[in-house]
Order: structure tokens, then sequence, then C-alpha cells
């Protein structure tokens, strides 16, 4: 499962291995986007609170997931 047709598809399938499979894809993607905006976020110098806050979560959070991105 890998593009938005078949996500779509999947998280709303009445069979629970589409359904989550697709959870499983979308949650890869939202961190695989989450690294990328973070590291963009972090080359134009916010700082890991400001991060944290638009993410909602602690500052502590955010600096241990992407801190070595």
């Amino acid at each position: 499962m890998n593009d938005a047709a078949e996500l779509s598809e999947g998280a709303a399938s009445n069979d629970p291995e589409q359904g989550l499979a697709a959870v499983r894809a979308l949650r890869a993607l939202a961190d695989r986007l989450e690294a990328v905006q973070v590291h963009s976020a972090r080359e134009q110098g916010w700082s890991w609170q400001a991060i944290a806050d638009v993410l909602q979560v602690s500052r502590q959070a955010v600096h241990q997931k992407h801190s070595r991105d």
C-alpha cells in the first residue's frame, strides 16, 4: 500500500487486514514527513521548544526522536 488511492481504500475497508495495513503505511508516511519538516525547521534556526510547541509534544520528546537526524 503506497499511493493515496490505495491508502484511502484501505483505511475505509471493512477488512481489518487492509485497514490495519493502511494505518501502518500512514503512520510510516507521517513519521517520514515529520522528520523532513523537523530537519527543515532546525536548518532554519527553530528551537526544539518551538518545534515541540507546533507538534504539541514535549521538547524532550521531539529532541530525543529527531536530534540524530
